[in-house]
């Protein structure tokens, strides 16, 4: 088994799912299911082939900068049908930074690799308005998933490290194993993209202990506008 390492960093995030109407959420962390879409894109399947094999690989995301909460409200009117103004709400993270583990087998894992590094469709962080950095791909390890997480040096910015303490804890999330404690069960299993007829399942997430990283930027004391302003 070998683990990919992938680093979901840009101006924009959003991680859809439990957007509703003209209510388009994000999710605090990237979903499986936009990580999975991400994976598929890089190697040119379509919406309507299978996912079967990416849906099993193992899935973690360790939170290095959670980034803040954007709320963008729309207006839109087609022109064309003289229609009504439609209203929605957008949400998205700004300045947010995620390390997101993905284990498998070896020659599906080093593939992914490589499609990742040459995609054949755009790469996104969630929505099409938010395009992945070209950094994207970390490297892959031979270590499991949450040891991976665990072995990264810290990927937070410079300026967000100075709004810090000095020991950081950072968050990690993935898949629950069998007999597990479970603290979060999240709709984003993808079992068909088919715009025809889009299925998701349920998934288990276990919320190990953090990963503490030192921090020799960080302040003795963190001011309580800056934990308010960035997050903790």
């Amino acid at each position: 088994m070998r683990t990919l390492l992938l680093r979901l960093k840009g101006p924009l995030q959003s991680w859809g799912a439990s957007s509703r109407y003209q209510r388009r959420e994000t999710h605090p962390v990237p979903t499986k299911s936009a990580v999975v879409g991400l994976l598929a894109a890089s190697e040119g399947r379509r919406r309507t082939d299978p996912v079967e094999d990416l849906t099993a690989l193992e899935f973690g995301v360790r939170v290095d900068q959670p980034g803040t909460l954007l709320r963008d409200y729309q207006t839109a009117i087609d022109w064309r049908k003289e229609s009504a103004a439609r209203l929605s709400e957008r949400y998205y993270l700004q300045d947010a930074c995620f390390i997101v583990a993905i284990g498998g087998p070896d020659a599906l894992v080093e593939s992914l690799e490589g499609t990742l590094r040459a995609p054949a469709f755009p790469l996104y962080l969630g929505r099409r308005s938010c395009p992945a950095d070209p950094r994207l791909v970390i490297g892959s390890t031979g270590l499991g998933v949450e040891e991976s997480l665990r072995d990264l040096p810290w990927q937070a910015a410079d300026w967000y490290r100075r709004t810090r303490g000095r020991r950081v804890p950072l968050s990690i999330y993935r898949d629950a194993r069998s007999g597990e404690q479970v603290e979060e069960r999240i709709q984003d299993l993808p079992l068909s993209f088919d715009p025809a007829g889009r299925q998701y399942g349920w998934r288990a997430v276990h919320m190990p202990e953090p990963h503490v990283v030192e921090n020799e930027h960080g302040r003795d004391r963190v001011d309580p506008f800056w934990e308010a302003v960035v997050g903790a």
